[in-house]
């Protein structure tokens, strides 16, 4: 079965550059990689030097990387509010086209970012082609709202079928008085989007399934050694372990390692990042710390990826 690595934390701390890292590594290790962005500001492309996008790109043997854009699915969620507003329409309901643009905005959906994410990561999560499939979330509160999302999106398609079920059977009622037995010879079918609504469910439900389940599923967080990431990351793991998200490891970036002994403001931030580290190690006891080295400027390339997947275990 396909094994899931989600990584996640607070924007600028380097969740890209892990996942890419770890994805490399797996991919090194024999294992068909795929790795997976839905942060809508996309810096996979940054971080492997390529061009990516809705479509599995191979890099290196074994190893895939895809950026998810929502509004390339969006013509797929303006499908289903279209074949919803054609129902109500038919219940003598008046919903032109701009009121379902004025509802669904471009086409996505409120929360459709996340509804991207959840969908792409199902998708590719049941094509049995990869062993791993490692996901780089979107910051802190976007990965919180897609945990929120199957149980949601699951409530609010459930009460949308209802709701649809009970208009088309008002709808045929009235058809069926007004045009006699020429309504069963007419071709009056009902539209096919309940169809999408269900599989939608579906897909919702089966994610929250993957999402939640230990023998398949790790989610790492990813945080840096000051005050405030450490106290966000605590939020993040309590928040994760009651959505019933397994959390095993952190990874602590951007820790000031080698410094210049002359240099006093180095030896003062160097002794700060071994407190954090010791305040890390007391407050998510439990968990395994791994530690990743202040680097000068950017990971961009296989290159300097592969320094990075020394560091991390895979």
């Amino acid at each position: 079965m396909t094994q899931f690595v989600l990584y996640g934390g607070k924007g600028g701390v380097g969740k890209t550059t892990c996942a890419a890292a770890t994805a490399l590594s797996l991919a090194e290790s024999g294992h068909e990689t795929l790795v997976l962005s839905t942060d809508p500001a996309h810096s996979l492309s940054d971080s492997f030097e390529a061009d990516l996008d809705g479509e599995p790109r191979e890099l290196r043997t074994r190893l895939w990387a895809v950026e998810i854009d929502p509004d390339d699915r969006a013509e797929q969620y303006r499908e289903l509010a279209s074949s919803l507003a054609a129902d109500l329409r038919s219940a003598g309901i008046r919903l032109d086209d701009e009121d379902v643009e004025e509802v669904f905005g471009a086409g996505v959906p409120a929360g459709g970012d996340e509804v991207a994410a959840l969908d792409a990561f199902v998708e590719f999560a049941d094509s049995d082609r990869w062993e791993y499939v490692v996901l780089d979330t979107a910051p802190t509160g976007h990965t919180l709202r897609l945990l929120d999302l199957p149980d949601v999106m699951s409530a609010t398609l459930e009460k949308t079928l209802s709701v649809r079920g009970q208009v088309q059977r008002l709808a045929d009622s009235a058809k069926r008085v007004t045009m006699g037995p020429a309504y069963y010879f007419g071709g009056n079918r009902r539209s096919e989007g309940g169809e999408g609504f269900e599989e939608l469910k579906a897909r919702m439900e089966r994610a929250r399934e993957l999402l939640t389940d230990p023998e398949r599923t790790e989610f790492r967080v990813v945080l840096v050694p000051e005050s405030m990431a450490i106290s966000e990351s605590e939020r993040l793991v309590e928040r994760l372990r009651e959505a019933g998200l397994p959390v095993r490891t952190l990874v602590v970036n951007k820790v000031l390692e080698e410094i210049d002994e002359g240099c006093e403001r180095c030896r003062i931030r160097q002794d700060l990042h071994e407190q954090r580290l010791a305040e890390i190690g007391e407050r998510f006891s439990g968990l395994d710390v791994q530690t990743l080295p202040d680097r000068v400027g950017e990971v961009h390339g296989l290159e300097s990826l592969e320094a990075v997947a020394e560091r991390l275990s895979a």
